[in-house]
């Protein structure tokens, strides 16, 4: 296999350079709505530019719409179709269909996985464990713990984390308190919510809320997963920023550590940690930090191993804003080591959504080529 040598372009646009594979038609991809980057594949080569933040402010926006015409004219591409997110109301996805191309929505979580096939020069199938906080799912419901097959253009979802509620809808990405109330209401303790939340604006109600279903959507979300146990060990239960609760609990562990029966899987293949998160309840904040790190990594990987198996593959892809985290991704990453299996890490790009355009459009040029 000869691998491309890109041409590296001053341009003020492109930030990475990707080379692939093999030649791909001309694609662009616009990312999703956080942290959003533009990705010109043209070539053997996949550009992508700096990310332009987050499309929920008109300065954000403009700034987007100008790094699309400024990659293509840096790149010389002339883009056969452009790739969006699956959200039909992300600024990203309506653009696209502004630009009088076709378009192609490819699943958020697909994506995450394809980027790290577009760094790997990896065409056969894989497994792919994404974990992040949001993405539409092809059922429109809230994602963001997914274990999927992916071959090309074709992803299946085969499994993903048992759902949480997220009482409050959005909020509670910044109020992991709330996550983890919703971890008492599974477990049948939602009467203990107002007295162990005390002080905090909205506890007093939030049984009742959860328990009536009223704006408490529920998610797989891996990040939202991490504010519950954030939220349980009393780890910055209101936090200034989405990710900061779950950034200080990786940085209170030293040595994960694994609890045995802390995970199970059902029929349908869905990975409950609920006795894992029962047993935060009774952990001081360091001693729960290195239990849950420890614990989710072994988890995920006996889940994503026997999939691997079923599926007649040995690598695994790690895709997703979660895995941004060290202590979590190093040590899942020698569990998959000592299972045989093959773990894919982003290197060249960002696991987070700022690399997501790059799978976006590898993805969307496999869709021309019938792959």
């Amino acid at each position: 296999m000869t691998v491309a040598v890109c041409r590296i372009l001053n341009d003020d646009p492109v930030h990475v350079v990707v080379p692939l594979r093999r030649p791909l038609p001309d694609t662009l991809a616009l990312g999703a709505m956080l942290r959003t980057s533009v990705c010109v594949i043209t070539g053997d080569c996949a550009y992508l530019s700096q990310s332009t933040g987050n499309l929920d402010n008109a300065e954000n926006i403009a700034l987007f719409e100008d790094r699309i015409t400024s990659m293509i004219m840096a790149t010389g591409a002339k883009p056969r179709i452009v790739a969006h997110d699956l959200h039909p109301d992300f600024h990203s996805t309506l653009h696209a269909a502004s630009l009088g191309l076709p378009t192609v929505a490819i699943q958020h979580h697909h994506a995450h996985i394809a980027a790290l096939l577009a760094e790997h020069h990896v065409e056969a199938p894989v497994i792919g464990l994404a974990l992040d906080g949001y993405g539409l799912g092809t059922d429109n419901k809230s994602w963001g713990g997914e274990l999927l097959l992916v071959h090309g253009s074709e992803s299946r979802r085969l499994g993903h984390l048992k759902t949480l509620l997220q009482p409050g809808g959005d909020v509670a990405a910044r109020e992991p308190w709330r996550m983890a109330a919703a971890v008492l209401h599974r477990l049948g303790r939602g009467a203990e919510v107002a007295d162990r939340f005390r002080g905090l604006r909205g506890a007093e109600g939030l049984a009742e809320m959860m328990a009536k279903g009223v704006n408490c959507p529920p998610t797989s979300s891996a990040g939202r997963l991490f504010d519950a146990a954030c939220g349980l060990l009393g780890v910055h239960p209101i936090a200034e920023y989405e990710g900061q609760a779950p950034m200080k609990l990786e940085s209170m562990t030293m040595e994960p550590k694994v609890m045995a029966d802390g995970w199970r899987v059902t029929s349908d293949n869905v990975l409950d940690l609920t006795p894992l998160l029962e047993r935060l309840l009774e952990c001081n904040p360091r001693t729960g930090a290195e239990l849950f790190h420890g614990t989710l990594a072994a988890a995920l990987a006996a889940w994503a191993a026997h999939a691997a198996a079923i599926h007649g593959t040995d690598r695994v892809a790690l895709g997703g804003g979660c895995f941004l985290n060290r202590a979590l991704t190093d040590r899942l990453v020698l569990m998959l080591k000592d299972r045989g299996l093959k773990p894919l890490t982003a290197h060249r790009v960002s696991p987070d959504d700022s690399g997501l355009s790059l799978g976006q459009a590898w993805a969307a040029a496999q869709t021309l080529l019938g792959h």
